[in-house]
């Protein structure tokens, strides 16, 4: 049974659950090891902030960067069938032929980091023709009257009915952009993605279906 997505708790923990929402999404419940959640809590939120506490500002790409590692070599031990790749710089990028799009058709889930106000990680899960499927962990209701407005700003919609899947649509092109807005990765230089599949339900690219007719 696959699990619904979690949100976070504080202000600061949307790393480390995009991550196991990664994982919710790509395994069943019954498949997915303690272990696993355990050390995604454990190397997370390592960041300071400018007063020196620890956590406040989130999780770096370094501990992304060493949880990739980490969960392709417990996949390795285990046989789990997870594998993992991070991505950097100009290699994130959404286009037809890009790395990026061409893993969410194969199936993958994707811890992004973008903007929403600050820098914040998202779950991207699929690809509807040109805009992106994902799942954003800050919890917001659409009637609340304190909504932030750049919410609904072009290229972003709110998805209300698929919990175990996505919370938003937003356009390739918004994303793309190298300005701070809600949802744009910014400039080339801090981009990060980590690229996580279940080996066993990824598709090939001859399964996948092109969604830029």
């Amino acid at each position: 049974m696959k699990n619904i997505l979690n949100y976070q708790s504080s202000e600061y923990d949307c790393g480390p659950i995009t991550l196991t929402n990664a994982i919710r999404y790509l395994f069943e419940r019954e498949e997915i090891y303690p272990d696993i959640i355990k050390y995604i809590m454990l190397y997370c939120l390592d960041s300071y902030n400018e007063e020196g506490e620890v956590g406040k500002r989130g999780t770096s790409a370094s501990a992304m960067m060493f949880l990739s590692n980490w969960l392709n070599q417990f996949g390795k031990m285990k046989n789990f069938p997870i594998s993992c790749e991070f991505l950097s710089g100009e290699a994130v990028y959404f286009s037809q032929n890009s790395k990026i799009v061409g893993a969410l058709q194969q199936g993958a889930a994707i811890v992004l980091r973008l903007f929403l106000d600050v820098e914040h990680y998202v779950l991207l899960t699929g690809v509807e023709d040109d805009q992106i499927l994902l799942f954003d962990p800050y919890y917001e209701e659409l009637d609340d009257p304190e909504l932030d407005e750049e919410y609904f700003a072009d290229g972003i919609t709110f998805i209300t009915d698929q919990p175990k899947r996505a919370n938003r649509l937003v356009s390739m092109k918004r994303l793309n952009r190298i300005s701070e807005g809600f949802y744009e990765m910014g400039p080339y230089a801090i981009r990060e993605a980590l690229i996580i599949f279940n080996q066993e339900t990824r598709m090939t690219p001859d399964e996948t279906i092109d969604y830029f007719i």
